[in-house]
């Protein structure tokens, strides 16, 4: 039996958005100021620009693939047992992408929010909410994403811009930085927190116009990257650069510091965690969404949804390693720069043997079942 491609370009879009900004909105301006103090902007735009590297690449892969996931058309390109190995890398990664940012949510929730409630507790129900979502088909999945979508980029917009008239131009100067010699560590670390843009490997079969994937994945960077150099420009403008590196969550910072207009609500915080709380289930969401049908494309199976309860205890026990806030946000770094070579290095390499080898998959205009389920 066949169905019909479902997702549009502007659900296409809608998806790449929701799941880059996510967890890594309240560290951003840190990570940045670190890497570069003055220089933050700048960095910050080199991570962008780095970022939509790979995610071009994995469009132009899925453009010339329409039909098959990265996990089916590396078997096509490289042969079953090579590929294996970087399905299997993809998965891992993937699954600890999963791990460490329901870990980070559950810090900022004990932290901000509910001091008394155990740490297991607010990781393993965020866990929990992400499985049972996951067990939807792909259509449903996309419609999640479009829903969510106004509720977190609508209100990051009002906090950068009502923030961006406390900000001072001299905090920004000079635009390169003091000391520019952590501007490629900090270029690698503000790339890997748009590593959840991988998901376009899976959106894009299931696409009414697989030929316009290239339109979703420059509006979707443009949109989600643009939010993220604004916060960095905006915090950093507000704060200082040296202040800014004593924040542990900048961004929250910048909402507390925020007023709408009248007075109507003299602090923005609390709003901003709501709305953080929505934006970090989508991407949660999404790189949940993507271990479990990788592996089930990977093994051959008709569908993703027995795996999504038979994964979370390993994703729980791995989000509980981190011994604390430093010691997980070392180990975020590092596992966002390894990701690189599977999220930017891996697809290039598969797009460069699939030309040289002129390996490439046939459209259809219906798909097999599997794709929404």
């Amino acid at each position: 039996m066949e169905y019909p491609r479902q997702v549009t370009v502007i659900q296409a879009t809608a998806v790449l958005i929701s799941t880059i900004i996510g967890v890594g909105v309240l560290p951003l301006p840190l990570f940045a100021a670190r890497a570069a103090d003055t220089g933050a902007p700048l960095v910050t735009l080199l991570g962008i620009l780095l970022a939509f590297t790979g995610l071009w690449t994995v469009t132009k892969l899925g453009m010339r693939f329409p039909n098959q996931s990265i996990i089916q058309y590396s078997e096509v390109v490289l042969g079953r047992w090579p590929a294996w190995l970087g399905s299997i890398l993809i998965i891992g990664f993937f699954s600890l992408l999963t791990s460490l940012a329901a870990r980070e949510f559950g810090e900022v929730v004990i932290t901000s929010v509910l001091r008394k409630t155990p740490l297991e507790v607010t990781v393993i129900v965020m866990l929990l909410l992400a499985t049972l979502s996951s067990r939807n088909n792909q259509t449903t999945f996309t419609y999640i994403h479009h829903f969510y979508l106004p509720l977190i980029v609508f209100p990051c917009i009002l906090i950068v811009a009502l923030s961006l008239k406390n900000a001072q131009l001299t905090n920004l100067q000079p635009l390169w930085g003091n000391e520019p010699h952590g501007m490629l560590s900090g270029m690698l670390t503000i790339a890997g927190l748009f590593q959840g843009s991988f998901i376009h490997t899976i959106v894009i079969p299931a696409m009414r116009r697989p030929e316009k994937a290239m339109q979703a994945s420059v509006w979707g960077m443009i949109i989600a990257g643009g939010l993220y150099f604004s916060i960095v420009t905006a915090a950093v403008g507000v704060f200082g650069p040296e202040e800014t590196k004593l924040l542990l969550w900048p961004t929250l910072e910048l909402a507390k510091t925020t007023a709408l207009p009248g007075n109507i609500l003299e602090r923005l915080d609390a709003a901003f965690l709501a709305v953080w709380v929505t934006a970090v289930f989508t991407t949660l969401f999404s790189s949940y969404y993507l271990t479990i049908r990788a592996i089930s494309r990977l093994f051959r199976l008709r569908d993703q949804k027995m795996l999504s309860l038979f994964i979370l205890p390993f994703l729980f026990v791995l989000a509980m390693i981190p011994q604390n806030i430093l010691h997980m946000y070392e180990i975020i770094v590092r596992v966002g720069q390894f990701g690189l070579l599977i999220t930017i290095v891996y697809p290039m390499f598969l797009l460069l043997v699939a030309v040289i080898r002129r390996k490439r998959g046939e459209m259809h205009d219906r798909m097999p079942t599997e794709q929404n389920g």
